[in-house]
């Protein structure tokens, strides 16, 4: 017997707006089947002096430090601009 049925699965790609065949449910009917059989197979593993973990890998923060610095001179940045005035990138308004 299946874990899932045909209109779950037909549910499931109508939450997720995804437009498929009947063809295309029955097959993804047996797929996911297959996946949850696997997944349960997890269950049987003995798993009592094992620590949980919230990652499998050792990670670390490894994010540089955030160290202010000086930006860039603000004649700098308004001469690559293609319309500026006083200082100031002038961009077309959005706004009546």
């Amino acid at each position: 017997m299946s874990r899932i049925s045909t209109d779950q699965v037909k549910h499931v790609a109508n939450l997720a707006r995804l437009a498929i065949t009947d063809d295309e449910a029955s097959l993804l009917t047996q797929q996911l089947d297959a996946i949850i059989t696997f997944a349960e197979q997890l269950n049987e593993v003995d798993t009592e002096n094992v620590k949980p973990t919230s990652h499998v890998l050792d990670m670390k923060n490894i994010m540089r430090e955030d160290i202010p610095k000086k930006g860039l001179d603000n004649e700098e940045v308004v001469k690559n601009a293609p319309d500026h005035a006083d200082g100031y990138i002038r961009v077309p308004s959005i706004l009546e």
